[in-house]
Order: C-alpha cells, then structure tokens, then sequence
C-alpha cells in the first residue's frame, strides 16, 4: 500500500518505524531526556541512523496524571525542534497533539502527519487538520473530550474498537478528509486493561477490514511492565516482542521508543517472510 498525499509518499509494503521524541518533561518513559535542543536533536539523527522513517514530536504528555500543557508551552517545546529538523535532516516528521494551532503551525514549519490521540475532537481540530491536506492518524480512546486511562469492561474489545474507528473515519470523511490521508491506532493502553491488550494483539488482523493501516504503539507501556513485572527500563525484549506480533498481524507503522532494536527485529522478518507478504489493503 502507497499513501500519497501533496507532502508525503509513504510506501507501506514493508513495515516502517516511527521513532519517538518527547519534548517533555514528565512523559513515562523518556520524560525530560531529550526537552533540551541539542539533544533532541542528536537523538533524532541517532534514530534516522538506526532506521526510522517518522520521527513523531511530542510536546504534552499522555501518560496518567500528567499536567496540563499550555498552548504557548506546546508551540514552543515542538515548533523550533520541526524547524530545527526539517533544515537537518530528510525525513518524515510526525506531530503528536490535539491542539488545533499546534497541528495548523506545525504544518507550516513542515511536518507530514498529524497524531491525535484525541481523534481531533479538540476545538476546531477536525476542520484545521482537514485544511492542512496532511496525513491524520486517529486513535481509539474511550473519552472524546479528555484523556480517561481508567478500566472499563466491553463484552468484545475489537468490536468495540471497530466501531468506534469506523465512526471516526466517517467523521473524516464528511470533514473533507479523505480515506487515503487516515491511519488508525487501536490504543493500546488507554483505557484498557492487561487481558483487553493482549486479547487486542492477537486479533489485530481483523482490523484490517477497515482498509486502512494499522499503526501500533506499545513501546515500553504497562501491559508488558505488568505481565512481566518488570519496571520501564527491563521492558525491551516485551516490547520487542510485542511488535514483531503486531507485525505478523499485519502493523505497518511501529511507533517506538527503541528504533535501534525494534529495526533489527523487522529486518529478519523481512529476510524470512518476505515471499510470504500480502498487501492487506487492497
């Protein structure tokens, strides 16, 4: 599957990384390593090395019970790293927020993809992220309004998901944003407990009949962390695993904390699967 979008051509045959860069202070794992400028900026050249093909910029935390970023604070935690990234480097970069005027001025400083967790339910969101003509990915997360990371109980997680995607998609769509610009995210963590996360991993195939792709983000999350008992730092080889599943179920975009790493694994599922690759989008 190719994405074409007036800024990006995305060839999504192969599985593709999407490196993490949190601009923050307080997000769970990296929180306050790369807020500084100079090394936000060596760790992106360290994961474009590695073989990431996204960098996706973050400047307001998501985990639970994190504080509430202002605009201003948003705009000037991420705009002068895009800035500072576009005239470096040559590679897709991803803006991860809510905010209207953070999606509308990370656009004009260069960016390719909007990520909202939120599913651009956040004042004039949808209608900024449609003007834009970027790629938009949405995410499934029980609250439209707010970030809920509580448990909840549904008789079938993926239905629920499906559901909940589909209506978002067409909400999308009758925003002016077309299919070809949407990727999704199930949400792995938010809102959903260990059992639900795990029961999502191994069904994640069957949203492949929403015929867009799939972008997963499990990186170092909870999930692993509360199987394994193990803290944030032990969480690698969890981690490493978990991707190389939602691969097999057919993931084109691994968003990752561990580029280095997360590269390898998909370089030998490549060298072993490569004959048996499907195009599940078409």
């Amino acid at each position: 599957m190719k994405i074409v979008t007036k800024k990006i051509n995305l060839d999504l045959n192969h599985p593709i990384i999407m490196g993490i860069l949190n601009i923050t202070p307080d997000s769970f794992y990296d929180g306050g390593i790369y807020n500084n400028y100079n090394y936000a900026l060596q760790h992106t050249s360290n994961m474009i090395k590695y073989g990431a093909t996204i960098i996706d910029i973050g400047g307001e935390s998501t985990r639970p019970g994190a504080n509430k970023v202002s605009l201003q604070q948003e705009l000037d935690r991420v705009i002068p790293i895009i800035e500072a990234i576009v005239n470096r480097f040559n590679i897709l970069i991803s803006i991860d927020t809510s905010k209207a005027v953070v999606m509308e001025e990370a656009a004009k400083a260069g960016v390719h993809i909007i990520n909202d967790i939120r599913s651009l339910h956040e004042p004039n969101a949808l209608e900024t992220a449609a003007k834009t003509g970027l790629l938009i990915c949405i995410m499934h997360i029980l609250n439209q309004s707010k970030i809920k990371h509580q448990m909840y109980n549904c008789k079938n997680i993926v239905i629920e998901i499906k559901q909940y995607l589909l209506y978002e998609i067409n909400r999308c769509k009758k925003a002016g944003i077309t299919k070809n610009r949407l990727i999704i995210d199930p949400g792995f963590g938010f809102g959903k407990n260990v059992s639900y996360n795990y029961k999502l991993l191994s069904k994640l195939n069957e949203l492949h009949s929403l015929g867009l792709p799939i972008l997963v983000g499990i990186s170092r999350k909870s999930m692993i962390g509360i199987l394994l008992n193990l803290p944030l730092k032990e969480r690698l080889i969890g981690s490493i695993v978990c991707a190389v599943i939602a691969i097999m179920k057919g993931a084109c975009i691994i968003r990752t904390h561990d580029v280095k790493e997360t590269a390898q694994a998909i370089k030998i599922i490549k060298e072993t699967f490569l004959e048996k690759e499907k195009n599940y989008y078409e």
